[in-house]
């Protein structure tokens, strides 16, 4: 991709699934990486094993906290010197019917996934803002943000939020020169889905390949982080609030 080498990326939730992949192809790339994760031995163990392919680094925190954001934005800038990129990527995410839901489940989905990108863009973006020389900032939403699922009215909420977000900071932010977007990923083989699945069903994994993905296979975390280079990169300087749907097919089924 055009542009991507040199940058400095930090990359939230870097530590495992699609932002591992994010980070390795950022690398490939020629950038430099911060990643962080919620788990302090998951990013240690991310970075030993990146750091082969370049300039890596991590950091542990949770995105829902104020302080924790403060923390990793300010030791991204200062281990590389500013940010470029912002990969927002953090999220969590589980089964539960809706009448079943409790206030704290709803409150710690949101909190995650639509408050953590919230606090992580905004210091993100008030950094590029006083730098004054533009950047990117990507936001991961998903098909879930686009349509309903059962047993999902949290994670669905949150990433319907990150959309709206996303399109009104464009609007805020575009005349600093700061791109913004989202990410729309439908069913992708992660550690996440692999542990939501297993409690279901035995062939629930194939047998959702087969009826609700027109490509007859789930997606790969390598497939979402080429769509995190690709709107990071100068290939997609003229892209700005939308967002990229990364499904197989998903969304086209009635």
């Amino acid at each position: 991709m055009r542009g991507l080498a040199g940058k400095r990326v930090l990359i939230s939730g870097g530590s495992s699934g699609i932002g591992a992949a994010t980070a390795r192809r950022f690398l490939e790339e020629g950038a430099r990486v911060v990643l962080t994760g919620l788990d302090g031995d998951e990013v240690e163990r991310a970075v030993a094993e990146l750091a082969p392919l370049g300039e890596v680094g991590g950091l542990a925190g949770d995105v829902s906290s104020e302080d924790d954001v403060a923390r990793l934005v300010t030791g991204a800038i200062e281990t590389l010197g500013g940010v470029d990129v912002l990969i927002n990527n953090a999220g969590t995410a589980w089964r539960e019917p809706f009448l079943e839901i409790t206030p704290g489940h709803w409150d710690r989905i949101v909190s995650v996934n639509l408050r953590g990108m919230f606090l992580m863009a905004q210091a993100v973006a008030r950094h590029l803002v006083e730098r004054g020389t533009g950047g990117v900032i990507l936001n991961m939403s998903s098909t879930n943000g686009l349509g309903g699922e059962a047993d999902y009215a949290h994670y669905n909420a949150s990433k319907g939020g990150v959309l709206l977000l996303t399109k009104t900071m464009a609007v805020e932010l575009g005349k600093h020169g700061i791109r913004v977007n989202a990410l729309c990923p439908g069913y992708i083989q992660t550690p996440l889905n692999a542990s939501i699945s297993s409690g279901l069903a035995g062939d629930f994994v194939s047998s959702y390949e087969r009826e609700h993905i027109p490509l007859g296979r789930a997606g790969l975390a390598e497939e979402v982080a080429a769509g995190y280079a690709f709107l990071a990169s100068d290939d997609a300087a003229f892209i700005h609030g939308t967002e990229l749907v990364i499904d197989g097919g998903q969304l086209a089924i009635m």
